[in-house]
């Protein structure tokens, strides 16, 4: 879980897993809503990639990059476990 909190802890990567929730991107279609190198977003998504947050897919030319619900869910779960933990503590 440290490496999934790790990628989630960047608002860079924040918003490309927001852009990603809409539909499948590469990366130079990511890179175009940022000020930063093509190189920085390959960085922040194989960070992404590796916590399994984003899956990639070859079509042609393109890598696609899309979101991996289950992490994503999986890692929702975990925080409503903690959320609930917390609540039930305080009460």
């Amino acid at each position: 879980m440290g490496i999934v909190l790790k990628a989630l802890g960047d608002e860079t990567r924040r918003r490309i897993l927001e852009m990603l929730k809409d539909r499948d991107m590469t990366a130079g279609e990511i890179a175009e809503h940022f000020d930063i190198t093509k190189f920085s977003i390959s960085h922040h998504l194989n960070i992404l990639k590796q916590a399994g947050l984003v899956l990639d897919e070859r079509k042609g030319q393109n890598i696609y990059y899309s979101i991996n619900t289950s992490v994503m869910e999986d890692t929702l779960e975990w925080f409503m476990n903690i959320m609930n933990v917390k609540n039930e503590e305080e009460s």
